[in-house]
């Protein structure tokens, strides 16, 4: 079957809180799937954002309710710039929005970004809430990546998305498996922060840094990282477990940014099939810190690929172009065995204008 070019818009705002990334992708169908990111860029978030939407976990319900309205017109005006500027023209969008809850196990997940305000404000169609499904099924709600890594980048042993938290998929057994590794760039942008940058370019600063005795053992030993796949992180865990082990350090950035840099990449590759051949694709804002980078290589024998810019940063707006296109399709875009829901599902919330 050949498969009509289709233009989708997609959207995705990271843990990382560094902006809002959009990309207008071309997919086509031929023997197998293919893509073009056709534009990209990313809007940095104006000042005072990242500090409100993060102070949404302890806000009243009128508060979530309000920002949530506001963020889809205000992130709807970023996509008309978008396309005004770089003159494309999707024939919908489909929008991650903004995590702000994630707990699974209680059985809930929101992602902020309303979709009737995206689709009112640029006359698009809007697909959204991507998550909501899975969750109720009994799963994990994430990593939903996975499905794009199998059928775009299949090619790849791992691939490896390293942003605000670290996750990764490759088939084993006959089926692709994903889940969540570690923070990586959500803390080390946050200890970068105390030294009032927005990160560690090229991981400088933790390369010149010693390492802080026994704080990497504290890590590995939260209870989290004993759990098998599938499973996920939220801003709740980190905030609730992971902060207060690195915030007695907060007078030694240095040196907390090498121990941390150190551990994600260990924590990483200890992740990998144990194979002496193989390639992983490192996509996310850690693909760009060289000395992790270094780190993780120096732990695995698999080969690291960084692909160009485009796929480095926009990979996952562009997966999440995909799972819109099979959600308008109404083809399952979510991998049960991923997630470890009771069955895979069509996930995605559909607004017309």
């Amino acid at each position: 079957m050949i498969h009509k070019p289709v233009r989708v818009l997609g959207l995705m705002s990271g843990s990382s809180m560094d902006g809002l990334d959009i990309a207008c992708c071309r997919f086509w169908f031929d023997q197998k799937w293919h893509f073009e990111i056709e534009a990209a860029e990313t809007y940095t978030y104006p000042e005072g954002w990242a500090e409100e939407i993060t102070s949404l976990m302890q806000g009243t319900a009128a508060e979530l309710a309000l920002r949530h309205a506001t963020y889809g017109s205000e992130t709807g005006k970023m996509v008309k710039k978008f396309i005004k500027q770089h003159q494309v023209n999707p024939s919908f969008i489909a929008s991650h929005g903004h995590t702000i809850f994630h707990d699974p196990q209680k059985g809930f997940t929101f992602q902020l970004g309303s979709g009737a305000s995206l689709a009112a404000i640029t006359g698009l169609p809007v697909v959204c809430d991507f998550r909501s499904t899975d969750v109720a099924l009994g799963g994990q709600g994430a990593p939903l990546v996975p499905i794009g890594d199998e059928w775009l980048f299949g090619q790849y042993t791992v691939c490896l998305n390293i942003g605000g938290i670290a996750n990764l998929s490759l088939r084993m057994a006959g089926q692709r498996l994903a889940w969540d590794i570690c923070p990586a760039n959500m803390a080390l942008n946050m200890v970068a922060g105390w030294l009032g940058l927005t990160m560690d370019l090229n991981g400088t600063i933790a390369r010149n840094g010693t390492e802080i005795p026994g704080l990497a053992a504290q890590l590995s030993n939260l209870h989290w990282f004993a759990l098998a796949p599938p499973k996920s992180l939220g801003r709740e865990w980190f905030t609730n477990h992971f902060l207060p082990l690195i915030i007695p350090w907060q007078s030694q950035p240095e040196n907390l940014l090498h121990t941390l840099t150190r551990w994600i990449a260990r924590t990483i590759a200890a992740a990998f099939p144990d194979r002496e051949h193989g390639t992983v694709l490192i996509t996310g804002g850690g693909a760009l810190n060289s000395y992790l980078v270094e780190e993780i290589s120096s732990h695995t024998q698999l080969t690291l690929k960084i692909p160009d810019r485009p796929i480095v940063d926009f990979k996952e707006a562009l997966i999440f172009a995909f799972l819109g296109l099979l959600r308008m399709e109404r083809r399952n875009n979510i991998i049960a065995d991923v997630t470890g829901a009771s069955r895979a599902s069509c996930g995605g919330a559909v607004y017309l204008p």
